[in-house]
């Protein structure tokens, strides 16, 4: 059943459309006044909404543009009296859906409703498409045990704001996956997702990577050259391994975070960016700020969701997964013939010390899946593995 919220200060009003609309089995809520519609608008989920241009306290206009800032994407029908008519117009081109003139022509009313509610479901739709498309793009996170299940949780829960979150973790654990996952789950999903290795970039050509520079900044600087940060504009830069950044990175960085300002290297123009930043850290960040290496101020911006990705041997449990999902994945993508795991070889593979965590699995399972035969089994796995078992 739709819910719909009807905005007026003439009770004969809302009386009218109440016993309409409920007629038509739609669920209403009353406001007398823009301020209580704005409430009510705010704090519950509505498929439509009713409102009169003139309100006392908070008017129409006002309440349209309230609305609309505040991310939502309820269809607004806005109720105009014959003197109004203009303002009226003036909603729609701010994003209103249409206007009804009073007096109110019911089956006008009827029409515009359901037309409405339509475009509402069709929007609904086509957002749910879009997060199934995006889930398609990138790997599915695999695991059941806790600490992975509450990373998915927790993941859900942050994506579609633009919090800066800071992932923690091992080499190899899947740290940039979850990054991946928090884009493709984000409301800047559309957008770009820029990837930078810290680590592996001189520390002399950082700034120029993240910032971009201008023709002549430096000896090999033969032409202008974007920055990662405009190159992710309206979308998600991934700062991995952000404890090997330079100081001096850091310090342009933290600039950048707090002002969404930034200046290429040998320039002087400052470029408004609009990039929500996700870091990633094999480092224990803390250490690092008390020896000197972190700005305590650029992680303090950086961390505002912590997200750690534990250690495969923290979660044993997932193996098994872990393993089926790579055997598959591997003989699909070299086109070897089907191999199957004995119940005795996902034991063993779970006593293995994984040092390397996920990526030392794979691996080891493309090792099985080439020198194995149809059935891998425990002995197998105590063959080819070379366990270090803990």
């Amino acid at each position: 059943m739709s819910r719909i919220l009807v905005i007026d200060d003439q009770l004969s009003i809302r009386k009218t459309l109440r016993e309409i609309l409920e007629y038509e089995n739609f669920e209403i809520d009353e406001a007398e006044d823009g301020q209580k519609g704005l409430e009510l608008a705010l704090k519950n989920s509505y498929d439509l909404i009713l409102s009169d241009i003139k309100m006392p306290k908070v008017d129409g206009i006002e309440f349209l543009d309230k609305i609309m800032t505040s991310g939502s994407d309820v269809p607004i029908i806005m109720i105009s009296g014959h003197g109004n008519i203009d303002t009226a117009v003036d909603a729609i081109k701010k994003g209103a859906y249409d206007y009804i003139a009073k007096p109110i022509d019911l089956n006008r009313l009827l029409v515009t409703v359901r037309n409405a509610l339509e475009k509402k479901s069709l929007v609904v739709e086509t957002k749910q498409l879009k997060k199934k498309v995006n889930k398609t793009k990138t790997r599915e996170i695999i695991g059941n045990s806790d600490p992975i299940q509450k990373i998915k949780e927790l993941i859900e829960r942050v994506a579609p704001t633009d919090a800066r979150v800071m992932i923690t973790g091992s080499n190899g654990t899947g740290k940039e996956l979850v990054a991946r996952w928090i884009h493709e789950l984000s409301n800047r999903a559309s957008g770009p997702l820029v990837e930078v290795n810290c680590a592996a970039i001189p520390s002399e050509l950082i700034e120029s990577e993240l910032f971009g520079h201008e023709k002549g900044a430096f000896t090999t600087a033969i032409k202008q050259r974007q920055g990662k940060f405009e190159l992710a504009n309206g979308g998600t830069l991934f700062l991995d391994e952000i404890g090997d950044m330079s100081l001096s990175a850091q310090a342009k960085v933290l600039r950048a975070l707090q002002e969404n300002k930034i200046t290429r290297v040998g320039g002087d123009k400052e470029i408004s960016v609009n990039v929500r930043v996700v870091a990633a850290t094999n480092k224990n960040l803390s250490e690092e700020i008390s020896k000197g290496n972190f700005r305590e101020d650029l992680f303090h911006r950086l961390n505002v969701i912590p997200i750690h990705v534990p250690d495969l041997n923290d979660r044993k449990e997932d193996i098994p997964l872990l393993a089926q999902h790579f055997l598959e994945q591997i003989i699909e993508e070299q086109g070897i013939p089907a191999k199957t795991f004995t119940a005795d070889a996902l034991e063993e593979l779970k006593l293995i010390n994984w040092t390397g965590n996920i990526r030392e699995l794979r691996n080891v399972i493309e090792r099985l899946i080439i020198l194995c035969d149809q059935k891998i089994t425990g002995n197998d796995v105590n063959i080819f593995a070379q366990p270090n078992k803990g």
